[in-house]
């Protein structure tokens, strides 16, 4: 959606493919230099020190998330943006606001339903599946003495366990998948028109899929979350429409669900390979070390590194006024990997004191949701990893470590591995 142009004189723009590969050199000078910077390219403000990403996130009132996608859209090419809205009219149905994308009163009353949905007692319920689910998905391919550990561990774990919460017939995950994927890139806006546009057709193909689900389920409910999604009122004794049934299904079940346990599953997998003596550690006492891990993954790559909001009225922040219906670049991100909250923070450090403040799941009314079966998602896929699998190398011929281009998540391509069956440990 945006064309990439020569800024050097104006300064990196995150929508150069580099900045998007590798963040962080851009993040550290901003940081330090630019704490609130505006793209050359987007003309988002982009803020990015721990506090003042806080602040934003943390005032609704004047940070607001409702009708953001298509402020930034209408901001970037409003003619574009206008081509695809009768695209979808045609076809299908104009995607509804997900919870991320809402302000109060209606996030709360949406809300709500989420809460009561993923309650503690729901996720506690499906640890087995999660625990299971990781073994059995290494024992697919632990002969082997390799994997692509994306397609074959990442995305199937969390796919498979989403899957399951809304109901969905396993034949039919990668397709959803396939959906998911390209609603992600849609939202990345880096496509091209014609890219944009074979994107919408696979979404409005996955509408009229789902249409018939709420439809069977209005009819006969039964004991998933998505038909708690679709047969609960809100707060103001009202039921989710299709349009708004199906943002919540692609953006804060599927995608929110999914994909960046998807993303943090390969990164940390990357990370203990490229760090042999945190992993080590990380295997001398798993009990102990295991959750810091995970939160130390969280903050190092952010699966979510940038989400948007627009200023409601003007506001001060490090020195930069923000002028009132300007968008604003939220970067996690960066965020996580300031020095004035992290020590070290480009280290991996299991013993890190504090480590789980890092903003990977946001804060405030906005805080995801889904953080605690993410978190069992994460565990237990690293524990079947650690308990199965031994010398975790990178297969540098296989690998080239890219990332898929956009602006707000942080995901593998691919990632090959090799490895040694863990001989089982006789303690005494």
């Amino acid at each position: 959606m945006l064309e990439n142009i020569n800024v050097a004189d104006q300064g990196p723009s995150f929508t150069d493919p580099e900045v998007i590969e590798c963040p962080f050199p851009v993040y550290d000078h901003l940081l330090e230099e630019q704490p609130v910077y505006r793209d050359p390219v987007t003309g988002f403000y982009i803020v990015t020190r721990y506090d003042d990403v806080r602040r934003v996130i943390l005032d609704p009132e004047t940070f607001v998330s409702g009708g953001i996608v298509e402020h930034v859209r209408d901001g970037i090419q409003a003619s574009r943006a206008a081509r695809m809205r009768e695209v979808y009219v045609e076809k299908g149905w104009l995607p509804g606001p997900s919870l991320s994308q809402q302000d109060e009163p209606r996030h709360s009353q949406t809300r709500g339903i989420f809460e009561q949905a993923f309650r503690a007692g729901r996720i506690k319920e499906l640890d087995p599946i999660v625990r299971d689910t990781a073994y059995e998905l290494v024992d697919d391919f632990i002969a082997d003495g390799r994997c692509e550990f994306v397609s074959q561990f990442a995305v199937p774990l969390p796919l498979r366990v989403i899957g399951i919460q809304m109901g969905a017939r396993m034949e039919d995950l990668w397709k959803i998948k396939d959906w998911t994927n390209a609603y992600i890139m849609r939202l990345g806006l880096l496509q091209t028109e014609e890219e944009e546009l074979a994107t919408i057709e696979a979404e409005i193909e996955a509408q009229h899929y789902f249409k018939k689900i709420f439809d069977d389920l209005r009819e006969t409910p039964d004991a998933t979350l998505l038909s708690d999604l679709v047969n609960t009122s809100t707060s103001d004794g009202r039921r989710l429409t299709d349009e708004e049934l199906f943002a919540h299904i692609m953006a804060d079940t599927f995608v929110g669900g999914s994909e960046t346990t998807t993303n943090a599953l390969s990164a940390g997998i990357m990370l203990l390979a490229r760090n042999p003596q945190q992993g080590q550690l990380l295997r001398s006492d798993p009990d102990k070390y295991l959750r810091p891990f995970i939160e130390e993954v969280l903050r190092l790559e952010s699966p979510v590194q940038l989400l948007h909001r627009v200023a409601a009225r003007d506001a001060e922040i490090a020195g930069v006024t923000i002028p009132a219906g300007a968008l604003v670049g939220v970067c996690y991100g960066a965020a996580n990997r300031d020095a004035r909250r992290f020590e070290c923070p480009s280290k991996l450090d299991i013993d890190r004191p504090g480590a789980g403040a890092h903003m990977a799941f946001g804060a405030g009314i906005h805080h995801c949701l889904g953080a605690p079966l993410a978190r069992r998602e994460l565990y237990w896929g690293f524990r079947a990893v650690l308990e199965r699998l031994d010398d975790i190398q990178l297969d540098e011929a296989a690998n080239d470590y890219a990332h898929l281009p956009n602006l707000m998540l942080r995901a593998l391509k691919e990632l090959h591995i090799t490895f040694r069956v863990r001989e089982p440990r006789h303690d005494g």
